[in-house]
């Protein structure tokens, strides 16, 4: 069967947050088909990582994280 490609689903969202929540398996090439999904591996941590994961911070920079943004471009410079 093939793998999907675009974008997920809600009900996609829940099997992959349901299958890390009860098995807390993080072997991301094994675990797309036994959680129901037809994704690969690396769509799976993708999708964990950049949205689903728990303490993933949205918004603005605080002032104390700005501050050290600029402090150390001071240091560094673009690289």
């Amino acid at each position: 069967m093939p793998l999907r490609k675009g974008a997920w689903s809600p009900e996609e969202d829940q099997k992959l947050i349901a299958y890390i929540n009860r098995y807390r398996i993080w072997n991301w090439s094994q675990m797309a088909r036994p959680a129901g999904l037809e994704r690969s591996g690396k769509s799976c941590r993708l999708r964990w990582m950049n949205y689903l994961r728990p303490g993933i911070k949205r918004g603005k920079f605080s002032k104390e994280e700005e501050d050290t943004v600029l402090k150390w471009h001071e240091v560094l410079g673009n690289r």
